[in-house]
């Protein structure tokens, strides 16, 4: 007995845009408009003036303009001062 085998191929699915319905193009249209504005951005990250210490920065890469950083000047300016410690942000007196 000779059993032949067949073999069934797998049907095979072609995205055709023009069958897209409104919303899914709208999604991805989105998606692609997310993905070039974050494309737009990237991280930095410096060693910091104390030992263990980083500053992260995100850069616009166009214009060169730190658009956030981590920790924030006013928070590197108080740690340059001599009387920070742990806490000194804070004020526990009323």
């Amino acid at each position: 007995m000779n059993a032949e085998k067949t073999t069934r191929a797998a049907p095979v699915l072609v995205a055709d845009s023009s069958l897209q319905s409104g919303a899914d193009h709208e999604a991805n249209s989105r998606a692609a408009a997310d993905a070039e504005r974050l494309a737009r951005y990237r991280l930095v990250i410096e060693q910091g003036s104390r030992a263990g210490s980083f500053v992260y920065k995100t850069l616009d890469r166009e214009t060169g303009e730190v658009v956030r950083q981590l920790p924030s000047e006013e928070v590197l300016k108080l740690r340059q001062r001599d009387d920070y410690g742990v806490g000194a942000v804070i004020n526990t007196t009323a």
